[in-house]
């Protein structure tokens, strides 16, 4: 028992620190937010209730400036102001944020922040013991090795979250006739939206998959209903 006692707490620390961050988050979202009120957006918003058997969906803005959507681990959806000042400078369409709505709500029903938790142990104690393995073979350099296997498994599974998502709200998107058309189109956006440059970081490390993977996997998707 002793000798896994290492890693029995490394689980623990994980979940107490994910916990903690996850009270954290919610404090700054309760601090910093309020309730969307667009009409044009609540017609989008009203056709993917529908089409989800739901009264609503209840949208709020997080007074940040960066753009980004976010789904908080208590299932409320988030759109930033500096996403919401896009769609209101016609950077972006109604439809188009209103795929990113569904999006999140993918993040929500898929289950993903409670899978987070999981996924966010278990790298914590591979961490540890991987490190405790190769620090006796690598002295020196077996934590920062421990460290790198763990930071790409994360990534990976953070990719598997998005394409998952993105399934998800093209689904939605299509049975409330809107449409995988905006998906698409937003995601030609990104970069320039988001101010980040192409190829600025491997694949492999990006919590996020690439734009044209993530269009070429909506497309895949297209095909398959067409059949």
């Amino acid at each position: 028992m002793l000798k896994f006692s290492p890693i029995l707490l490394a689980i623990l620390y994980a979940l107490v620190m994910y916990r903690f961050s996850v009270w954290r988050t919610s404090k700054e979202l309760d601090q910093r937010s309020t309730e969307l009120a667009d009409p044009q957006l609540k017609r989008l918003t009203d056709r993917m209730a529908k089409a989800l058997d739901l009264n609503r969906i209840k949208v709020h803005i997080y007074e940040i400036d960066p753009v980004n959507g976010l789904a908080a681990p208590d299932g409320r959806i988030f759109i930033t102001r500096g996403f919401y000042r896009k769609f209101r400078n016609g950077e972006v369409t109604a439809e188009e944020l209103a795929s990113v709505i569904a999006h999140e709500l993918g993040h929500v029903a898929l289950g993903h922040s409670r899978r987070r938790m999981i996924d966010f142990s278990g790298q914590n104690a591979m961490r540890v013991a991987l490190g405790a393995l190769l620090s006796r073979f690598l002295p020196g350099i077996g934590i920062w090795i421990a460290n790198a296997l763990t930071s790409l498994l994360a990534a990976r599974l953070s990719r598997q979250d998005e394409y998952e998502a993105d399934a998800y709200a093209a689904a939605l998107l299509v049975k409330a006739g809107i449409g995988v058309g905006p998906q698409k189109s937003l995601f030609g956006k990104l970069e320039a939206l988001t101010q980040s440059r192409a190829g600025s970081a491997p694949a492999w490390l990006m919590s996020h998959p690439k734009t044209a993977e993530r269009i070429a996997a909506l497309e895949r998707l297209e095909a398959d209903w067409a059949r």
